[in-house]
């Protein structure tokens, strides 16, 4: 009798550790801008790994662009409704999302990623240090204008896809340091900003094209925008002419690089932004110490070093 009592009791027991209640996954949500976007689906798909080698349940949510302020607002009070372990969010607009976050983050740990919001109410921030990447692409329409004309000078223009992003501002603000600092001769003659849409990028640099004819390089410092100018480019066989560099890539933008198109891509990490992001929110909603800020690194990828180890993973991840 004592031993199935005993028996009875350490059944029980183990009946109680391993309720159902307890063995669910953390359930964490990660916001992107555009869920339409390569850039973004290497993101979910850097945060569906995490949850399936740390045991989260990754709730993939997002707008159908970028230029969706108040859609994202909404996403981000019904996930928080939800009661999750943390939310992942990259906001859409600086100004704009600062309140929703303050608010949100009172309910539950918020971590940002590649996007700053008015706030200072994330629990960790992981993001290209865009400032740099603005750097990073004056360094490289200097370069190839350098080995196209023999000199770093001439004419450029920069063209930013939407007006108000945190991300995009620090991008044209690293071009513009840069180019003061150590590129006197190149004139910015134009500063385009557009309202998200590829067209309007093939636009701009139509117009660019025929107000500027002795344009030598463009930044367009998103991939929207570098797809649409890229097509300008193509459409006009001015590869060779005006040296093009983009941010983030694509197919077309890695066609567009091995075709000569476009001269180089500043490139992200953006399945390590969504891996680390769902990890760090994981620790973060367990109490765990987490990095305020965490840089993701960027890389510039021209056609000469496009086939090596590292530009091929960041070129060519896995989005399935």
């Amino acid at each position: 009798m004592k031993k199935l009592l005993a028996a009875t009791g350490l059944a029980l027991a183990l009946a109680f550790t391993h309720s159902p209640a307890q063995a669910q996954k953390p359930t964490i949500p990660i916001i992107v801008k555009d869920t339409t976007s390569f850039y973004w689906q290497i993101v979910l798909a850097g945060a569906r790994q995490a949850g399936k080698d740390l045991g989260v349940t990754v709730q993939e949510l997002g707008a159908q662009s970028e230029a969706d302020i108040n859609g994202q607002i909404g996403i981000l009070e019904n996930a928080v409704s939800s009661n999750p372990a943390a939310v992942v969010i990259s906001p859409t607009q600086f100004a704009a999302l600062g309140p929703a976050i303050t608010e949100s983050a009172r309910q539950v740990k918020i971590i940002g990623i590649d996007s700053a919001a008015d706030s200072k109410s994330f629990t960790s921030f992981l993001t290209t240090d865009n400032v740099q990447g603005g750097r990073a692409a004056a360094d490289a329409i200097a370069a190839a204008i350098a080995q196209k004309y023999g000199a770093a000078e001439g004419d450029i223009a920069l063209i930013t896809s939407l007006p108000g992003v945190g991300s995009l501002d620090q991008r044209a603000q690293g071009f513009k340091e840069q180019l003061a600092a150590k590129y006197p001769k190149l004139k910015l003659v134009a500063d385009r900003v557009a309202d998200g849409q590829p067209t309007t990028g093939l636009n701009i640099m139509t117009d660019l094209i025929t107000a500027s004819p002795n344009l030598r390089g463009v930044f367009a410092s998103n991939l929207i925008m570098a797809q649409g100018a890229g097509q300008a480019i193509a459409e006009n066989n001015l590869g060779d002419k005006i040296k093009l560099i983009g941010f983030d890539n694509d197919e077309r933008l890695v066609s567009f690089l091995s075709e000569g198109v476009i001269a180089a891509l500043v490139v992200q990490d953006p399945y390590r932004m969504g891996y680390d992001g769902i990890k760090t929110a994981l620790a973060a909603s367990k109490g765990e110490a987490v990095p305020a800020d965490v840089d993701t690194g960027v890389n510039v990828i021209t056609k000469a070093n496009m086939n090596e180890k590292r530009s091929q993973e960041l070129l060519n991840p896995k989005v399935k």
